[in-house]
């Protein structure tokens, strides 16, 4: 019995390890996407962009569900296109840009 519980402990370490390696790789892969497709409008405030820095552009905004930013983002949202105009960006860096921006807009944001 307490065999059983040791490995039921060390498959949850291994599991819960995992878990947080992915996010970590999936805020990387979103600051390398907003670093490529997004920070030159979201830093310049291109076109009434917010700017990723700046907590009071994002005031009305941060109270959207992630999931609205998400769709903003992959369909376009006011003057922003769809994508942000990379036609080739895959939903998967779209999502993980926008988890990333709203990570370091705000950072004691809780997510969806």
């Amino acid at each position: 019995m307490h065999i059983l519980f040791l490995r039921c402990c060390a498959i949850g370490v291994a599991f819960s390890s995992s878990v947080v390696l992915a996010q970590s790789d999936r805020l990387e892969d979103g600051r390398r996407a907003y670093e490529s497709y997004c920070k030159n409008c979201h830093e310049n405030e291109v076109s009434k962009a917010p700017g990723t820095r700046q907590e009071n552009d994002w005031a009305e905004r941060s109270k959207l569900w992630e999931a609205v930013l998400f769709e903003h983002a992959e369909k376009g949202y006011l003057e922003m296109p769809a994508k942000g105009g990379v036609e080739g960006m895959s939903e998967y860096d779209v999502e993980a840009a926008a988890e990333y921006m709203v990570t370091i807009t705000h950072p004691d944001m809780p997510h969806d």
